[in-house]
């Protein structure tokens, strides 16, 4: 296989993966005037939202036509899944075969690095500002709940009331007699209207908490809890109907070798290759370890389907199909005036040069 698979990873929306942190690298006489830095190969981050659906029969579901004309309440209890939106995100990690020197000149007026964590290069002589990545955008979205029937609105009689029957009966007046209250509420023909609009919106959303309770009992609830599972591939070539994971109605995401789910596949096409040059004229460019290396991705297109179906379909920077190049070290010589640069981090590629 020429791609490296990691481990899906499952994360709960409740909290966001921590943000990259970047450090500022000053070129002083301490370590010679250079700072060391990694340039990036590329690896993709697929985020696939599942959704686990909870249903719960309410006790009253076989009563929820005949009283409230409720047409498909939930008849049992039963838990399924549903594949929610899937996204792309290019995460890039340092190449232990491309880690250089930046060596500035003694005497350049302060010159210095940003760097993350990792020491991925993000700019050179002037400051730079983190921005959120596309993973922590594509993680920003919180998960759904429901909460279940609150049992505190049951009266005295629908508690003491016998049969099945004669309890869905009582609840159902139950619930014509709050949508009563709230309409003469809303219209001021009861005898005692709230104090003023404050009161009156806490009173009609208590009203409402209390329909939706007893509503419950007829309908059944669903309760929806959403997640996020991760699969982070490095290719190294074009992949054709390579599967990422499988998925079941029945039991959610599965591993890719577990026939109980249907395949989700990826296909990764290079779009745009950058031919290196020839490795004498690279030995020019790059003499002496001079001046600053960095990368020019190339291009990949990527699907992800499943059933025939379209999950995501988009473009990828892969810098694993480009190239480097070199900015000259006199770039950064001038005393006076020296040269800025920004960098994209993911890939090693220049955004901005400041004269």
């Amino acid at each position: 296989m020429k791609n490296i698979l990691i481990l899906i990873s499952l994360i709960v929306t409740l909290s966001l993966t921590a943000q990259t942190k970047v450090i500022k690298k000053n070129a002083v006489k301490a370590n010679n005037y250079g700072i060391t830095y990694s340039l990036p190969k590329t690896s993709l981050v697929i985020t696939t939202e599942v959704t686990k659906v909870t249903c719960k029969a309410g006790p009253y579901y076989q009563y929820a036509e005949r009283y409230l004309g409720i047409k498909n309440p939930v008849a049992e209890d039963k838990v399924y899944y549903e594949l929610g939106k899937v996204s792309l995100a290019n995460l890039g990690v340092p190449d232990p075969d491309q880690t250089y020197l930046i060596e500035f000149k003694a005497g350049t007026v302060a010159p210095y690095a940003y760097l993350t964590e990792e020491g991925l290069l993000c700019a050179i002589n002037t400051e730079y500002t983190l921005v959120s990545s596309e993973l922590e955008t594509n993680k920003s979205n919180k998960p759904v709940a429901v909460t279940a029937t609150n049992t505190s609105v049951f009266s005295e009689e629908l508690l003491m009331a016998g049969s099945l029957a004669r309890q869905a009966e009582v609840a159902a007046k139950q619930i014509f007699h709050i949508r009563e209250s709230r309409m003469n509420i809303l219209t001021g023909e009861t005898d005692n209207p709230p104090a003023d609009g404050v009161a009156m919106k806490i009173v009609i959303d208590e009203l409402e908490a209390q329909e939706k309770a007893l509503t419950n009992l007829f309908s059944g609830v669903y309760t929806k809890t959403t997640e996020l599972y991760d699969v982070t591939i490095i290719p190294h070539d074009n992949l054709n109907r390579e599967v990422l994971f499988r998925f079941s109605g029945l039991l959610g995401i599965v591993d890719a070798d577990d026939l109980a789910g249907e395949p989700v596949y990826l296909n990764l096409t290079a779009t745009e290759r950058i031919t290196p040059p020839d490795p004498k004229e690279l030995e020019k460019k790059f003499k002496n370890g001079k001046g600053v290396i960095y990368n020019i991705p190339g291009k990949a297109g990527v699907e992800i389907l499943m059933n025939k179906k379209t999950l995501f379909k988009g473009e990828a920077q892969v810098t694993q199909f480009g190239s480097q190049e070199s900015l000259a070290s006199v770039m950064f010589e001038d005393r006076k005036m020296p040269v800025k640069v920004l960098f994209y981090p993911e890939t090693g590629a220049i955004k901005q040069i400041i004269q």
